[in-house]
């Protein structure tokens, strides 16, 4: 018999969701940052990992809202 075996699924092609460990020390302190400028901790959560939160940052603290700096930067 000529069988294939099963190829491991790569973690790459997990959707973002499923990767993401929210007990990850580096994930907290980022959406801990993004809360201090003014994002809702609950989305902060959401899109810490997604983000680059110095980005976000730069815009706040040039006057923009901070809601509105996460949407131009994600």
């Amino acid at each position: 018999m000529d069988r294939k075996a099963p190829k491991a699924e790569s973690p790459l092609a997990r959707p973002c969701h499923e990767a993401i460990d929210h007990h990850d020390p580096v994930h907290e302190w980022r959406v801990w940052q993004l809360s201090r400028l003014g994002i809702p901790w609950s989305l902060a959560q959401t899109v810490a990992d997604q983000v680059d939160w110095h980005q976000v940052a730069r815009l706040v603290q040039h006057g923009c809202p901070p809601r509105l700096a996460l949407s131009i930067v994600h």
